[in-house]
Order: C-alpha cells, then sequence, then structure tokens
C-alpha cells in the first residue's frame, strides 16, 4: 500500500501574551490508504490537535503535512476548504446532525460542497444509507432517533461523498456498549471495503479493533503498534 498521509515533524505551538503552549512536538507519522489507525493518550495529551491538523481544521507550527503527495501544510485557505470538500469525511462524537432537516437532507449536507461526484446524488445518499442500515429512517428528523442511530446517520454523512479518508472523533463517546460496539462494526466494515480511517478513542477494547494503535503522550509520539487482528 502506498502512503496516503505524511506527516513530517509536525509541531503546533499556541501562543499567549505570557505563555506558549506545545501541544504537539516533533510528530513524524506515515499512514497508508487503507489502513485503519487509532490514536489513544490521556486527555489533553494533543489528540484531538492531531486530528485537527489532519482534517487541515488546524494548521501546524512547523513541519510538512503531505497528503497524497502534496503538502497541504503551504496551501491557501480556499485550496483547503476544497480538500476537506473532496477528500475529507469526519465523524464527530455530538453526532452534529441539523435538527430542523430530515436524516436524507443531513446525510446530503456531505454533498454540499461535492464536485466530480460520479453517478447521481440520490443513488449516493441511497447507497451511504444502506451501508449503514438507516436507509428506513430517511425522512425522520434526529430527535426522532436514539443516539445509535444518529451516529450512523452521521457515518452516512460522511462517507456519502466516498471520501479517501475518514477522521472519527470519539465516534463511540456518548454511546451505551451495544450502540459503540454496532458503530466499530461500521468502521471496520468500511475499512475492509477500502476505506481509510484514523480514529481517537478512549476506549481500548475499540482501540484494539483498528490495524494499528499510535499512542501520544504530552503532545509526542510515543509508540505505534499495528495490531494483531
Amino acid at each position: 500500500m502506498t502512503n496516503l498521509i505524511e506527516l513530517q515533524n509536525i509541531t503546533r505551538l499556541y501562543r499567549s501574551d505570557e505563555v506558549e503552549t506545545t501541544a504537539l512536538h516533533n510528530i513524524s507519522l506515515h499512514i497508508k490508504r487503507g489502513e485503519f489507525v487509532a490514536i489513544m493518550g490521556p486527555s489533553g495529551c494533543g489528540k484531538s490537535t492531531l486530528l485537527n491538523i489532519l482534517g487541515t481544521i488546524d494548521r501546524p507550527t512547523s513541519g510538512a503535512y503531505l497528503f497524497d503527495g502534496t503538502d497541504l501544510a503551504k496551501t491557501s485557505e480556499n485550496q483547503l476548504a476544497k480538500h476537506r470538500a473532496g477528500h475529507l469525511g469526519f465523524i464527530f462524537q455530538s453526532f452534529n446532525l441539523v435538527d430542523d432537516l430530515t436524516i436524507y437532507e443531513n446525510i446530503e449536507l456531505g454533498l454540499l460542497y461535492r464536485s466530480g461526484l460520479k453517478g447521481s446524488r440520490r443513488k449516493a445518499i441511497e447507497s451511504a444509507m444502506d451501508k449503514v442500515g438507516i436507509a428506513h429512517r430517511a425522512r425522520h428528523f434526529p430527535h426522532q432517533l436514539s443516539g445509535g442511530q444518529q451516529q450512523r446517520a452521521a457515518i452516512a454523512r460522511a462517507i456519502v461523498g466516498s471520501p479517501d479518508l475518514i477522521l472519527a472523533d470519539e465516534p463511540t463517546g456518548n454511546l451505551d456498549t451495544e450502540n459503540g460496539a454496532q458503530v466499530m462494526q461500521i468502521l471496520q466494515s468500511l475499512n475492509a471495503a477500502g476505506a481509510t480511517i484514523i480514529m481517537v478513542t478512549h476506549s481500548q477494547s475499540h482501540a484494539d479493533q483498528a490495524r494499528r494503535q499510535v499512542d501520544i503522550l504530552d503532545g509526542q509520539l510515543v509508540a505505534s503498534v499495528a495490531q494483531v487482528l
């Protein structure tokens, strides 16, 4: 497999008038196309900062972020917006569904800035709903769904445009054990079908289901271990 992502000596500093805080220090990490990587570490260790940089929501203070050979650390905000729309899918702990839109319409938001979609938008939405088992709830609103169903709808929104990379931030954090297990099964099936997934999690049992675990401590990469599945 070829590298989809190469982080080279990534550092992220946050500065105020009196204090300079190092959120990430000299992170170098390669992620191959088709991998499923779990990022773990205690609260405040830099996991979210790393995910924000991978999602181009934040920029590194120094270092290079190569995505399929292009250094995103040096691109314009307009180019980054196009990159997010065309290549990334986001899954959040709190679902982030729009309350006054139906589930179908929420999933359609994943195509809002997407260009060059192969086939029809309706087929893409229906396919995404089928993959996560939420098609029967297409005309319902988020408040009419359970937490597990809302997260499945959020996953459908993330994958509807067939992104190169899925970024999942504590995707099971607001779910009970059964629904968390269902979400992990969906992520595993997406990965088995070829999706590249990077997941931040506090759950060791869920991290064990990824193909590789990356440990962050005090803003530094301390371990990167392939899992025996």
